[in-house]
């Protein structure tokens, strides 16, 4: 017996941009398997970006046709994003232990944090 499809909600553009990338990031690697089955469930759901038209509809789009719209967009993308992020936020504000960098930290070593505090 098939599974019920989720409630429908619009997706925010970042939400569906990342899980292009990370769709992306999987094709390339070990877990080649694991991007099929997302790459279908994204198609399935709707959960990509959409294209506009020259009238300003939206379009659904497939894995494959966004790959070769976005050509720029290489499949470590995402990595080279998270791999910068530390970085940039260690200027703005500093961590607890410099050259200490997880994207799991928590408290003044979190990505997540402010100059304020932590999120998390």
């Amino acid at each position: 017996m098939a599974e019920p499809a989720p409630a429908r909600r619009p997706v925010p553009l970042i939400e569906s941009e990342l899980y292009f990338l990370i769709a992306r990031y999987l094709s390339a690697g070990p877990c080649r398997r694991a991007a099929q089955v997302l790459v279908q469930e994204l198609e399935q759901y709707q959960l990509l970006p959409k294209r506009l038209d020259w009238e300003g509809n939206e379009h659904n789009r497939s894995y494959e046709e966004l790959v070769l719209s976005n050509k720029h967009v290489a499949p470590d993308h995402l990595l080279q994003i998270c791999q910068r992020i530390g970085p940039m936020l260690d200027k703005e504000i500093p961590p607890s232990i410099s050259r200490v960098t997880s994207l799991l930290g928590a408290g003044r070593q979190s990505l997540l944090r402010t100059a304020k505090g932590t999120l998390i």
